[in-house]
Order: structure tokens, then sequence, then C-alpha cells
């Protein structure tokens, strides 16, 4: 295991394996598609469900400087992402990046961790898609359920699987038909978002956002202990419930609707010109998101009090339609539900071919099987999209995903944290690397960057956080099994035929 430790990719490695025969992507993509995509995966679960939920649970009408805080975060991690891509361009993003700088044990931990953020993530919409999809059923007259229940835990959501199915095929097919369907659908999920804002604005009243920060209680009685915040419990804090401690653990749980924006440096390896594309994309994608997300959340909590966005007693959760439901705006309400399934089927689309990425990466330096990084006659690699649809279709079928999104997110803090200390590692290991694009003012904005996500992920709960253990375990069994001995660079070391 010291060995592997120590191991470190070159980046003049890492970039001349993107040439070989079988396992070679092709370079379709442009500025434009990788904005596309950015927006494409951030605009979706954030603005249609929950900022809503978060203003109505924890935050209250400063759930739109809980965006503002996130998008701090997100923007100095963005700035670091795009050095590396820029610099690094190879499939893979964070784990590619660690691999050059931290070397392969840390590469396989940060892959590990990117399921967390990808396949997860991508389950967890995968339901909310469905839901949407019966709404929308409902408003033509077919009132068919989309998920129906197998006993009291497992469940089979036929929605989930019907979605997961159809992009799996897309992605096998191409990326460039890929980023063509995303792009028809993000600009009109785009128009819808607009169109809300612009409607809403006219029943806003100015008494709806006092308290802007509502004063602290206790939840309800649930949301103490492992429920809590990891920064309200060392606070000394009952719940992070509204109040100053509700508003960190928002932007935390508000990080979610970021997600995202670093799928854009896991397609650098086929990128035409990725030393421009790649910053452009992940920093204008996080700028426009940014907009829309902030002026949503002020129109929402303005529109209704946040009072009347909390869970109901059935335990069903608030949406961006539920404030023009109260208001009696029946119309619009459908128009988002809508806007809903459209904008939620991008956010998938882009999560799983992020995670196929990562897969493709982790298969071509021989970590994970070698077969899942072979290339068809499209320049996709099909076995790994199978085999990520097949996982991701099965979680998202049968399994309960409502307490995975938080998973979700301190699995991305975490990668973001890597990226960030990795940019400067790497300034004074490999000074002479031509960098299209430069983080300013290094080391402080890394570091920066490092302090907000390590904030963040002490605002997420106790319970995240041990699963987060649980599961970093279970990938260090995986790589001391199979990863550790298969690696394609350590048999290079031991061959003596290492560049």
């Amino acid at each position: 295991m010291a060995s592997a430790w120590r191991r470190t990719k070159s980046v003049e490695q890492s970039i001349q394996d993107t040439d070989e025969p079988d396992t070679r992507l092709r370079k379709d993509l442009g500025t434009w598609d990788l904005i596309v995509f950015g927006v494409a995966v951030v605009v979706g679960a954030g603005i249609f469900t929950l900022a809503a939920s978060t203003a109505g649970d924890r935050a209250g009408p400063s759930v739109s400087l809980a965006f503002v805080l996130a998008a701090i975060a997100c923007g100095l991690a963005a700035l670091c992402y795009a050095e590396f891509a820029s610099t690094v361009p190879v499939a893979g993003s964070a784990y590619t990046f660690s691999y050059a700088t931290f070397g392969e044990f840390v590469a396989w931990i940060i892959g590990w961790d990117l399921v967390l953020e990808f396949a997860v993530g991508a389950s967890v919409v995968s339901k909310g898609w469905s839901q949407y999809l019966a709404q929308v059923l409902a408003l033509v007259g077919l009132d068919v359920p989309t998920s129906v229940p197998l006993g009291d835990f497992f469940t089979f959501d036929w929605g989930a699987l019907l979605l997961v199915a159809i992009l799996g095929t897309l992605l096998a097919v191409g990326t460039k038909l890929s980023s063509r369907v995303s792009m028809v659908l993000t600009i009109l999920k785009v128009a819808i978002v607009l169109l809300v804002v612009v409607v809403g604005i006219g029943y806003v009243k100015a008494q709806n956002y006092t308290p802007f920060i509502p004063p602290a209680t206790d939840g309800g009685g649930g949301d103490g202990g492992l429920k809590q915040s990891l920064l309200s419990l060392f606070g000394g804090e009952g719940s992070s419930t509204f109040g100053i401690y509700g508003l960190l653990a928002a932007a935390s749980l508000v990080f979610f609707a970021f997600i995202g924006f670093d799928v854009v440096a896991t397609t650098a390896e086929e990128t035409r010109d990725p030393q421009k594309s790649l910053p452009r994309g992940i920093l204008g994608s996080l700028a426009i998101v940014t907009v829309l997300y902030v002026a949503v959340s002020l129109v929402l909590t303005g529109m209704v009090s946040y009072t009347q966005l909390g869970e109901r007693p059935d335990g069903t959760r608030a949406t961006l339609a539920t404030a023009f439901t109260e208001l009696g705006v029946t119309w619009a309400a459908a128009v988002i539900a809508v806007g809903a399934l459209l904008g939620l089927t991008t956010v998938v689309m882009v999560l799983l071919l992020g995670q196929i990425r990562v897969l493709f990466a982790m298969s071509r330096d021989g970590l994970l099987p070698t077969a899942l990084a072979r290339t068809g006659r499209n320049g996709t690699p099909v076995r790994a999209t199978l085999i990520v649809g097949l996982l991701v279709a099965v979680t998202a079928t049968f399994f309960p995903a409502s307490e995975l999104e938080e998973m979700v997110n301190i699995g991305t803090l975490f990668a973001f944290v890597l990226v960030s200390v990795g940019v400067v590692i790497l300034r004074r290991t490999r000074p002479d690397l031509p960098r299209a694009f430069r983080t300013p003012l290094v080391p402080l904005v890394p570091i920066l960057s490092v302090l907000a996500c390590v904030w963040l992920m002490l605002n997420l709960t106790v319970e995240t956080w041990l699963r987060f253990l649980i599961w970093m375990v279970l990938g260090l069994v995986v790589y001391a099994t199979y990863g550790r001995t298969h690696s394609r660079l350590g048999q290079r070391q031991r061959s003596g035929n290492t560049p």
C-alpha cells in the first residue's frame, strides 16, 4: 500500500494514454457544448424542488443568501478546476487531477468518492423526475402512479427506470448527440424558469421577507442528534433549524443545486480546444445558474410566507409550484411541472455522463477492469455506459433515494478540497507545465476554497458523516483487493517501463 501511495502518474503519461486506439474518445465538443452541459446539469432540482423546501424547513427568506454562500464556495473551487482541466485535458476530472498530484491511492479515493456525486446523484434526481412525470400525466388526464411500493422499504419506480434506459442509450450512441438533445431541453427549461420569475414578481409582497433570518427553533423535536449539523452539535446548539445555524445548514443543502458544474471537467478529453473551452465552460455555466437561482429564490419567498413552504404532515415537500398553487395560479403550477420534467432530464443525462467518464478513466488505469475502457465505433465507452446505466437504474428503480441527497453533497465537497489543494501542489512540483488558464492569487484562492468547502461539510448532518466514512472504508477494501495489484502504473514501474 505504501508504494501505491507514492506512485504518481505524470501529466505527460496521462495525455499519452489518451491516444491508445482501443480507448480513444472522439473530440466533438466546443465551448458552447460545455456551457450547455454545465447549465443542463445544474438547473434542475435546485430551482424546482430544493429552493422551496429549504426555505420552509431551514432558512426562511434567507435561502437566497444561502444560494449566494454556496455559489461563492463553488466559484472558488471552479477557478481551481479551470486551471487543472486546461492543464491536464484528460477524462476523469478530480480523479485524473489527483493522480497527477497526490498519487494513485488518493486518486482511487477521489474516484470512489465521485461515485457518490454522479451515480447516487443520478439515482436521486431520477426518482424526482418520476414524480414530476406522474404530475404531467395527470395534467393530460392519465392518473397513473409511476412508483409502486414493494413492501415497507423497496419500490418499483418504472418512471425512473424508463428515464435511465433512454438516456443511457443516448450516451452510448455518442456524446455530441447527447449534447444536442441537452441543448434543446436546456433552452426550454431556462425559458420556463424565466417565465416563472417574470410572472412571480407580480405576486411579491415585501412583508414576506420579514424576518429575513427567522429565529432558531427546535425543529419540532426531530432536528437534534444525528439529524442536526455537525457544526451546530459542536457549537452546543440543539438544532440547525432557522437562525444562523439554519442559514449555514441551508447553504450546505442548496449546494446540491450546484452539483454538476464540475462534470464539464470530465469531458476534457472530448473537447476540441480544451485549453480555452474548459475554463469558459466551467466558469460560464456557474455564473449563469447562480443568477437564476438567486432570482428564483427571491421571487419564491416574496410570493408566500416561508411558513407555507414547510414539510407537510404527510411528509411531502414543497416545490416551486407550491407558491403558485397557494395563490391559485394553477396554470403556472402546470408549466412548472413540465419545466421540471425537462430540467431533471438533462440533470440525469449529464450526471450519467460524468460517472461514465470517471469509470472509464479508472478502468483505463487498471484500477477497475480494463474492459470497461474499450470504446466502440462511435468513440464512446459502451461497456462502461451499460454498467453505469444498469447500476443507476437498479438503485433508482428499487431503493428510496430521499436520504442520499446529503451524501452527494459531502462527496462533491471532498473532491473540491482535493482539487484546490492539488493546484498548489502542481504549481510547486511542475511549474514548467503550460497553463492556458491560471487560478488567480495562488495560494490564497485555493486556501479560501478549501476553507469554504470544509465549512459547508461541517454543516452537514452527523448521520451523513457516518455514512460517508462507511462508504470510504468500503472503497479502501476494493482498492486493496483489486486496484492496487491491477494498476497499470504499478505494472509499468515493476517492469521498469515507466516514462
